[in-house]
């Protein structure tokens, strides 16, 4: 593995970034700076911490410190698709999307988290 592009938890939370900043387009203005801008912090935060991890790969202890740093984000998000679900600016189908794919990467983490030496640490 040659880079952290490689990697499909990267790959999975990227996506999910990228979707989130496209469905939040569609929520309201008074929400700009509140709900929309957590919500887009916490999933490209679930990104680059996985990236930040990656660069850390040589110090085991630190590798996994900031993939669970990854983790913590990442639930942050899906608590924050649940206030926009109860808000109503997220459609049930979009939701279980959303959902759906933040727990795919949740099990992608905890899976690099149980076997750091799979992904480069020494």
């Amino acid at each position: 593995m040659s880079d952290f592009n490689d990697l499909l938890v990267y790959k999975k939370s990227f996506e999910l970034a990228m979707l989130v900043f496209e469905i939040t387009k569609t929520f309201p203005r008074e929400e700009m700076y509140s709900l929309t801008d957590q919500i887009r912090r916490s999933s490209r935060s679930t990104n680059i911490c996985i990236v930040e991890a990656y660069r850390k790969r040589r110090y085991p202890a630190h590798f996994v410190s900031k993939l669970s740093d990854s983790d913590m984000e990442n639930s942050e998000t899906k608590g924050w698709l649940k206030f926009a679900l109860d808000c109503r600016y997220l459609s049930e189908e979009n939701y279980l999307k959303l959902v759906n794919l933040s727990d795919e990467v949740g099990k992608l983490l905890n899976h690099v988290m149980t076997n750091p030496d799979k992904y480069g640490a020494k």
